[in-house]
């Protein structure tokens, strides 16, 4: 390696995505200009060949980093803050983005959003990300700097499953949440002959995944799988459109 010839540039915002299993993609901007979650995980799903984007990963194995230039010093100053269930990377994380023995901070832990069982529940649908497959991949700005279309062209890809995939959208969690979830959920278990995945995805922490989703409004539920994709926003109580947007019909009541 020449030392005369830096890797990375002085100033730049990196963000990191392991899996489960400890693979890792990564991307550095040195512009500082952008959040690459969705297309980390769309490469993701790509390399490893899964039925979606893991979104699920997101926050819980998400490390990030950012090389500022303090206005009043004009001293480059570091700021390096990783969630607990990818704080044993350290050591990698150090290794590709330059920063030898630096301590990480911990990040936060989010109830809800980070819960092992949770997690675990994503298993038995994406199991090559428990999987260790030695990978370190680093996605250029370039690449991410892309618009949607190799993300859309990455999600046409067939999931390996006869179930169906669904998200719903809700702001916050309240007593109305729980409500339509649980509703849903009844609904589902007598409705569909096939099994089913159902995301609950806030969009008041998650954003992007609204954003990729298209869903502009709360509550919304979105059939992802089996495809044409299908979204209903408002009126959950509905059981003859909920049915009808699944394509089932209202005879398997």
């Amino acid at each position: 390696m020449n030392p005369d010839k830096p890797l990375l540039p002085q100033l730049f915002k990196g963000i990191a995505l392991f899996t489960p299993g400890g693979d890792l993609i990564y991307c550095i901007d040195p512009g500082k200009k952008g959040r690459w979650h969705l297309h980390l995980c769309a490469f993701l799903q790509e390399i490893l060949d899964l039925p979606e984007p893991p979104h699920f990963l997101v926050p819980c194995y998400t490390a990030t980093i950012d090389h500022w230039l303090d206005p009043r010093t004009q001293q480059v100053r570091t700021f390096a803050e990783a969630y607990p269930l990818v704080m044993r990377h350290q050591a990698v994380l150090n290794a590709v983005f330059g920063t030898g023995d630096l301590v990480w901070q911990a990040a936060p832990w989010q109830e809800g959003l980070c819960d092992r069982m949770v997690l675990s529940s994503y298993r038995s649908s994406f199991p090559q990300l428990w999987e260790d497959h030695d990978l370190i991949v680093r996605l250029e700005f370039s690449q991410a700097q892309v618009s949607p279309q190799p993300i859309a062209a990455i999600q046409k890809a067939e999931p390996k499953t006869q179930g169906f995939v669904l998200r719903l959208f809700v702001a916050g969690h309240s007593v109305n949440t729980e409500r339509i979830l649980q509703n849903l959920h009844e609904l589902l278990e007598r409705s569909l002959k096939h099994p089913y995945t159902l995301k609950v995805v806030d969009v008041l922490t998650n954003p992007e995944q609204a954003e990729l989703d298209q869903v502009s409004a709360t509550p919304t539920l979105v059939k992802v799988w089996p495809h044409p994709i299908r979204r209903m926003a408002g009126d959950l109580d509905n059981v003859e459109k909920i049915l009808q947007m699944l394509g089932t019909k209202k005879a398997t009541l």
